[in-house]
């Protein structure tokens, strides 16, 4: 600034407020101050130093337990997103996305992630990102879990609603299957029967379980002999795949997530709901046009809690959960 001001022929001081506070500069001492700027190739003060020196950057950090391709491949992802969004614009805020792949760079990408606050989407119960999350002494929240002190958490009650729409989904059932999401960070796919969910890392397949397990139970069934299909990822090509690994026989199939469901449905040829019943999870605009019975929850209203919750405005109402029943249970 010394060296634009000597060429412009003006004060530190004035080519200061000709960045900062251009009101307070007569519009032919800025265009001074600027032409002189432009010959000694100064671009104007470093927006990173001043956000230091403010304490500030003006923008959010989203956590995605995900690569990065998954925030704009999959619906659910997008519309969480799509809240958190509306209340960045809200406050003027910009969206950092710092995506989480289980590698060793995990911590230091959080720890150098130029954000003012965090929304964690869901992940593992020891997954180190959440210390480090804790630890940058910013506002944070997780979605879906795990619950972490000093963390704030938005999630619905996964066990209670899998309990119900699995009490839907196995009336007259006799031979029911799980097509579950990713039990730990490992992802490793294959076909366990009747799985101890509290084996699983990540909380919302753990309660999900559960709650599938309750639901069994309560039919008069053994969930010792379920067939759990567990998913490497929330992929509908890969569900589509797994759809056939599910033992002769099946005639209900309670999966983790609609498109996942709709890819059961493509893959099979026998009558639905009469030879098999099909629910989903999270009631999308897909899962109503194919009639699939499912767990209704908004994404995008949970995105916005969260994002609300970070940067201190009330939150509104907590998230909520309803089974809507379809043609694709009996």
């Amino acid at each position: 600034m010394p060296d634009v001001a000597r060429a412009a022929g003006v004060s530190v001081m004035t080519v200061s407020y000709t960045y900062n506070r251009p009101d307070r500069v007569a519009p032919a001492t800025r265009e001074k101050v600027l032409a002189a700027a432009e010959r000694l190739g100064y671009p104007g003060p470093d927006a990173a130093a001043r956000n230091l020196r403010r304490g500030r950057t003006g923008n959010l950090g989203v956590v995605l337990g995900e690569h990065l391709t998954y925030a704009f491949a999959d619906s659910q992802a997008t519309a969480f997103l799509a809240g958190i969004a509306e209340v960045c614009t809200e406050h003027g805020l910009g969206l950092t996305l710092i995506p989480i792949t289980g590698g060793t760079a995990d911590v230091d990408r959080v720890r150098e992630a130029a954000v003012d606050g965090f929304v964690v989407w869901t992940t593992v119960d020891d997954d180190p990102v959440l210390a480090a999350v804790t630890a940058s002494a910013r506002p944070a929240v997780v979605h879906g879990g795990p619950a972490v002190e000093g963390l704030g958490l938005v999630t619905i009650d996964n066990r209670a609603a899998a309990a119900a729409v699995g009490a839907v989904a196995l009336r007259g059932s006799r031979r029911p299957a799980v097509l579950a999401f990713p039990l730990d960070r490992r992802r490793v796919p294959g076909v366990l029967r009747g799985p101890d969910p509290a084996s699983a890392a990540f909380p919302v397949t753990r309660d999900r379980l559960t709650g599938y397990r309750d639901a069994v139970t309560a039919a008069g069934l053994d969930w010792a002999d379920v067939p759990v299909v567990v998913l490497a990822r929330n992929d509908p090509a890969e569900a589509e795949d797994a759809a056939r690994r599910f033992p002769a026989g099946t005639d209900t199939v309670l999966a983790m997530g609609d498109g996942v469901a709709l890819a059961v449905l493509r893959a099979t040829t026998r009558p639905v709901p009469d030879e098999l019943a099909v629910t989903g999870w999270d009631d999308t605009p897909a899962a109503a046009a194919a009639g699939l019975t499912t767990v209704r929850q908004s994404l995008q209203d949970q995105g916005r809690r969260c994002a609300r919750l970070v940067v201190g405005d009330p939150p509104g109402p907590e998230p909520s959960w309803a089974v809507v029943e379809r043609a694709t249970t009996r």
